[in-house]
């Protein structure tokens, strides 16, 4: 038996999992997305590139996100300190940063700044998305990428000593390749050598979801070990029951997000949800009996996301979300649910 089963994996050691509380289960407290970074080919769109981001910016760097630089990168301490010490001050407990392989995950800045705001910070293992991968990464074998994620888990990242207590997020983009499946089987073999649980950064497409339930599946993952986030896009009521019929558990991570100049590239039949869309899709999971399968977050990770930057910050939730779904008849036992009580049964390690 493992040492940290039923426990939660902080990146100050395991702890029990009644120490949780209020979960956000999608954050990233730094990160460098440098990896989407592509030079616009107008001279007039490049001076974008370097540039600092400014408040005047805001209302356009949403179709420009991928041309500059600054606004990918959340690389300071300090500033993300006082953004989660929002959090903290609004009720908020523990954060899930899923940050992983390829995006500048940073075991040591997280454990810091975990002393320093007192929140409990768990922290992802894996790989990313496939723009991200690291040079090699296809001629690894499906056993080398498990053995890494399981080091990370078991023993820590690196020769830091802090380990992950969560695989993810594990990154897709449709259609997929078999690298991207690949780690993807790696990770559910990790999950069960280890008793973590697997969250996972679907492809912004609706096959893409069946498709990965099925690689899991195959590899032999327990659907009910399994996060799929970033469902605020997918506005298919039919599909949705169908992921969630699985035995998953559901991850709206974008709360706070509603600018729809950030979605032009995407797949048509993906949208970008309005936070009341986001309760009006609860209200529906929970009356058909999902309730216990929900989780929340804001999935933070451009700088425009930042309070300090004209963003909702980690806080939104529990601020402005919280106190709307009061007014809606969401229930206390229904709320704790969502961001208690399934957040702190998905990071038990089992």
């Amino acid at each position: 038996m493992s040492k940290v089963t039923g426990k939660v994996q902080t990146v100050l050691g395991p702890i029990d999992p009644a120490q949780l509380g209020v979960t956000l289960t999608h954050e990233h407290l730094l990160i460098d997305l440098g990896c989407y970074f592509r030079a616009p080919e107008e001279a007039s769109e490049r001076w974008f590139m370097d540039k600092t981001l400014t408040m005047d910016m805001l209302g356009t760097i949403g179709k420009r996100w991928t041309y500059n630089h600054d606004i990918q990168r959340l690389l300071d301490t300090k500033p993300a300190v006082e953004e989660l010490l929002k959090y903290k001050y609004a009720g908020g407990n523990s954060v899930v940063d899923t940050t992983s392989i390829g995006i500048a995950r940073d075991p040591l800045a997280l454990a810091r700044m975990s002393r320093q705001t007192g929140v409990n910070v768990v922290m992802g293992a894996s790989h990313y998305v496939p723009v991200s991968y690291p040079a090699g990464l296809d001629k690894k074998s499906e056993q080398d990428i498990a053995d890494q994620i399981i080091c990370d888990v078991t023993v820590g990242v690196g020769d830091t000593g802090i380990k992950a207590g969560i695989i993810g997020e594990v990154g897709n983009f449709w259609p997929t390749n078999e690298t991207t499946r690949k780690v993807l089987r790696a990770s559910a073999h990790a999950a069960m050598e280890t008793g973590a649980t697997v969250l996972i950064h679907p492809g912004f497409h609706r096959d893409s979801l069946t498709h990965i339930l099925n690689d899991l599946m195959e590899a032999g993952m327990d659907a009910k070990r399994v996060i799929i986030g970033h469902l605020d896009g997918f506005g298919d009521l039919g599909l949705l029951r169908e992921v969630a019929e699985a035995g998953v558990t559901l991850e709206y991570d974008r709360f706070g997000w509603e600018d729809t100049n950030w979605v032009e590239d995407a797949d048509p039949q993906f949208y970008n949800a309005s936070d009341v869309q986001r309760m009006e899709r609860f209200e529906k999971l929970i009356e058909w009996g999902y309730g216990d399968r929900l989780v929340v977050a804001h999935d933070v990770c451009f700088k425009t996301d930042w309070a300090a930057y004209g963003g909702k910050g980690f806080a939104h939730i529990l601020e402005n979300v919280v106190p709307r779904m009061r007014k809606r008849g969401f229930t206390e036992k229904q709320m704790t649910a969502i961001l208690v009580d399934n957040p702190r049964r998905m990071l038990t390690f089992r």
